[in-house]
């Protein structure tokens, strides 16, 4: 379809980035469809891991809401992408630190006495409140996007330390943490797929011209940073669920979402608890 031949349900765009993917190809309701599609991976992770929680009886507020954070960043990104509008590029931008944020928290305030619980609390508050009205009134990416890149440097190296602590069992830990390295080579290998969409932009659109539809949505590169970061989301989100839980007595590898057991069972060290747990021991 030419997007020339009709206008646009929600106007001119107005957020001040637009991505590889040609706008209101597909349908004149949605500006980046595939983009807006592939958002929603966001949101399968995020219930899937509150439904585990319903099913183990686990569902508090405190486990629940860094799966609802998840949610909301698929809500915001598949709103921003769908209409290309400042103020949901805002909420897109503002949902992926409700997401680190309580991460942060949780793994930061881990067995950790109240008084350092209220002073982690009241800083992490301090610089969310300062980056998030910082970039929305100066129009200022690079603060939001180091301090993001930050949080989950941050997160990954706290929850590396704390996986052995809290996992006895070697071969559970392997797993665990097995898992842990593959959510964040997700996380990479999404961000290098994304700065692929940005710089080689005419290069991929030439591609998708060429081979035509349906192939053409295999060359939507952000669409894939979706895919892969939404992986590597879940992963934190569940590994720190799993670790700041208690004693972890047998392997959470097989009740996460696909692909993460079936990643675990290729690479892994064995099933948790048990007699493989014994034999890694005696290696």
């Amino acid at each position: 379809m030419n997007p020339s031949t009709f206008d646009p349900f929600w106007g001119p765009q107005t957020s001040y980035l637009n991505f590889c993917e040609e706008d209101y190809v597909i349908t004149r309701y949605v500006a980046e469809f595939i983009n807006t599609l592939s958002s929603s991976i966001y949101c399968v992770f995020g219930l899937y891991g509150l439904n585990q929680l319903r099913k183990n009886g686990q569902a508090s507020i405190s486990r629940s809401i860094p799966y609802l954070g998840l949610i909301g960043v698929g809500v915001c990104s598949g709103g921003y992408h769908m209409t290309l509008k400042y103020h949901t590029q805002m909420s897109d931008e503002l949902s992926m630190h409700l997401l680190t944020t309580p991460l942060l928290y949780r793994i930061l305030t881990f067995q950790k006495s109240p008084q350092h619980t209220k002073l982690v609390g009241s800083i992490l508050f301090t610089i969310f409140t300062i980056v998030m009205v910082v970039h929305m009134v100066m129009d200022e990416f690079l603060l939001h996007a180091v301090s993001f890149g930050a949080a989950v440097l941050l997160i990954t190296t706290k929850t590396m330390k704390t996986i052995p602590r809290q996992i006895p069992d070697l071969a559970i830990r392997a797993n665990v943490r097995l898992i842990s390295q593959f959510g964040l080579f997700s996380f990479v290998f999404g961000y290098t797929v994304w700065l692929i969409d940005t710089w080689f932009c005419g290069h991929l659109t030439e591609v998708r011209n060429a081979v035509g539809l349906p192939l053409a949505f295999l060359f939507e590169f952000h669409g894939w940073w979706h895919v892969f970061t939404g992986i590597g989301g879940y992963v934190a989100v569940a590994v720190v669920d799993v670790i700041t839980s208690g004693e972890v007595k047998r392997d959470p590898t097989t009740d996460l979402a696909f692909p993460l057991p079936a990643v675990a069972r290729l690479f892994g060290a064995g099933t948790g608890a048990g007699t493989g747990g014994e034999e890694a021991k005696e290696k």
